[in-house]
Parts: C-alpha cells; sequence; structure tokens
C-alpha cells in the first residue's frame, strides 16, 4: 500500500487527491494532512481518513485540532510540521498555493521521496535549487499539471532523447476570456474571471488561467521539467480540453494525450505511477464528443504569456520575479482593489526593475521573492496615486 501525504488538503487539488484515495482505498493510506484555514474541514478530513500528521499553520488552532482528532494522530504547526510530513509517507502531494509550497518541495525531494507536483510556482521559482535535490537517491518529480502529466506520458521512451524531440506544445483552454476584446473586458468582474469554461480549480490559479499567466508559468516548469528549450515549447488554444498537451517528434510524428478535463488522472497518475488506476477518471467517449478545435493564443491582449516566456529566457532570478508579481497582483484583484486589465501592467512594470540576479540557494529564492513582492506592491501604490 502506497502512503500519501497531502499538503493543502482542504484546496481543490487536495479534496480530488481523497476522491481518488476514496475510489482505490486498497491501494493507498493517508499518512499526513494539512491546512491553513479551513480548520474545520481538515478536522473533518483526519477523523474519516486517520492520519499520523495533520499540521495546522496558527499556532492558535493546535490545541483545538488535538482535543477533537482521534487518538494515535499528531499535531504540528507550520513550516516544520510540513517538512516532517514531507519525509513521513511515500508519495506527497505539493497542494499548497503559490510560493508557500517551496519548502515542501524541497524537503520531499531531499528526503529520496517522490514529489506529486502541484504546486507549479516552488518549481518555477526556484528551479536550479529543485534540479539539485531531484538527483537525491530515490527521489522522483511527477507533475500533477495535466499538460505536464500529458507531455510525461506522451515522450514514453523517449525521456532523456532530448534530440527526437521537435517540439512540446502545450494546450490551454483560452480561460473565460477567449474571443474577447480588450474593450469588451474593462470592468470584467471578479466573479466573471472565476467562471472558468471547462475546469473546477482554485480562485489563484482560475484567475492566472484567465489571464493565461497559468500558461505561461506552465511553459516555465516545462522547460525547468524537460530541459526543452523554449524555443522549442509552443501553446495553442484548445478551447474543448480534451488534449492535455501534444509532444512532436523529429520525425513528424506528434503524440497527444487525450481525456475529459478531470484533475484526478493526472492525481491518480502521480500517485500510482509506473503503474495506473484501475478507474477511469476522464474516460472518453469518442464517438460523442464534440469536434477538436486550435488555434493560437490572443498574445496582444493576454500579455502574461509573453512575459513568462520572457522571464525564463532571462533565468537566473527572472522567474522567481514573474511568480512573486503575479502573486501579488492577483490577491489585489481578487481583493477587489485592482482592475483583471492591470494584472498584466503591474507584472510588466515590476519586471521592468528586475535586475539580473543568479538563484543558487534557497535563502536566494526568498530574498528573490521578497524583493519582488516589495516592488509590486510600489507598482500597485503607484496605479493607485494615479487613479485617485
Amino acid at each position: 500500500m502506497t502512503s500519501v501525504s497531502i499538503l493543502g488538503s482542504t484546496g481543490s487539488i487536495g479534496l480530488q487527491t481523497l476522491e481518488v484515495i476514496d475510489a482505490e482505498p486498497e491501494r493507498f493510506s493517508v499518512a499526513a494532512l494539512s491546512a491553513a484555514t479551513s480548520i474545520d474541514q481538515l478536522i473533518a478530513q483526519a477523523k474519516k481518513y486517520r492520519p499520523q500528521l495533520v499540521i495546522v499553520a496558527h499556532e492558535r488552532d493546535v490545541q483545538r485540532v488535538q482535543q477533537e482528532l482521534p487518538s494515535g494522530c499528531e499535531v504540528a504547526c507550520g513550516i516544520d510540521g510540513l517538512v516532517a510530513a514531507s519525509a513521513l509517507a511515500d508519495v506527497t502531494v505539493n497542494a499548497i498555493v503559490g510560493f508557500a509550497g517551496l519548502p515542501v518541495t524541497i524537503a520531499t525531494l531531499k528526503a529520496g521521496k517522490r514529489l506529486a507536483l502541484a504546486n507549479k510556482e516552488s518549481l518555477i521559482t526556484a528551479s536550479p535549487v529543485v534540479e539539485r535535490v531531484r538527483r537525491t537517491a530515490g527521489a522522483s518529480l511527477l507533475p500533477v499539471d495535466s499538460e505536464h502529466c500529458a507531455i510525461f506520458q506522451c515522450l514514453g521512451a523517449s525521456h532523456g532523447k532530448d534530440a527526437q524531440v521537435a517540439r512540446l506544445i502545450l494546450t490551454a483552454s483560452g480561460g473565460p476570456f477567449r474571443g474577447r476584446d480588450a474593450a469588451s473586458l474593462e470592468g470584467v468582474t471578479i466573479a466573471d474571471a472565476l467562471q472558468h469554461p471547462t475546469w473546477s480549480m482554485g480562485p489563484k490559479i482560475t484567475v492566472d488561467s484567465s489571464t493565461l499567466m497559468n500558461k505561461g508559468l506552465e511553459v516555465i516548469e516545462a522547460h525547468a521539467l524537460f530541459g526543452t528549450p523554449y524555443d522549442q515549447i509552443d501553446v495553442v488554444v484548445h478551447p474543448q480540453s480534451i488534449v492535455h498537451s501534444m509532444v512532436e517528434f523529429t520525425d513528424g510524428t506528434t503524440i497527444a494525450q487525450l481525456s475529459l478535463p478531470d484533475m484526478r488522472l493526472p492525481i491518480g497518475y502521480a500517485l500510482s505511477y509506473p503503474d495506473r488506476l484501475q478507474t477511469p477518471f476522464g474516460g472518453l467517449d469518442l464517438l460523442s464528443s464534440s469536434t477538436l478545435t486550435f488555434e493560437p493564443p490572443d498574445r496582444s491582449l493576454f500579455r502574461c504569456l509573453d512575459l513568462a516566456y520572457a522571464a525564463g529566457r532571462l533565468g537566473g532570478a527572472a522567474p522567481a520575479w514573474l511568480s512573486a508579481a503575479n502573486e501579488v497582483a492577483v490577491e489585489e484583484f481578487l481583493a477587489g482593489r485592482l482592475e483583471w486589465a492591470q494584472i498584466s501592467d503591474v507584472v510588466s512594470s515590476t519586471m521592468d526593475r528586475y535586475v539580473a540576479d543568479p538563484l543558487d540557494t534557497v535563502e536566494a529564492v526568498y530574498e528573490a521573492d521578497a524583493h519582488s513582492r516589495s516592488a509590486a506592491r510600489s507598482v500597485v501604490a503607484g496605479m493607485r496615486r494615479t487613479n485617485d
């Protein structure tokens, strides 16, 4: 039986991971659970799955959770608890939102364990550091993103044979604003941005999908995961979200992975690899499927995509700056203090302040993140003064 630590267990990915475990309970057990704010939900999960360890983000919640948990469940707090959980299980699902997931990524790989990575920001911001710990004996990293899981499967026996790969082709749904023009996007609401046409995801990643920043981050992630040059990573818009990504080989062959949009499929693949689940999450009936269409992204309107390519090509701390600036901008938008169209403005203006900087330690990653957040908040403050 495979033991699983689910860090971020009350979020979208965490909940779907538990659904995968429920579908095949004879294969998986829960070793650890964590949550930052949804404490009642975390307690209910712990009572059902009886993990060895439960982690909360704040000291104020420790005593209450401890009192309500069944005997045998230990309660820990903060980063130390997350690091302990990372070494506890056969597989750790890093479903923590944003840059906060970095310690889990580092700790899991350092422990020589399998990391099922749903937290793309930790790989994007700290790629040079993560690459070193990926070499730890026993460590492995399997992407939970549907696109990168698709590429992983399409590469098959070609893993490590870069000379055979012509292109990686990431597909994008286009988000809720596909086909809109600039005028129609003036004054779009938070609710508008959260109406994703095909996927059910958390608010941050859904907003990122609406700006195409999510796809831009996935381009950087694909480069980090597979070592493919940026000039050989393309993005196409595929509104049906049936083809999850493709690999084009040098002989003209293109291999794609198809399924209905269901995150439980890539989650299950990461948990069960090299085997597959027996439960057909995302199973596809080709005879009843709609027509599959593809189109280029509107790069003039959805500027975040090219901002991500530019940051990726700069390397060093630039992807960390990009990710941090975007987190600040999305937080401001979700708080109602920034217009949707200003998200890319904040990121662009923040990146204008970036000075090339190497990234060779975890401490340097945190420093780059802090500098970018400070610059982004300064940009936001300047926008407010201008608007006032």
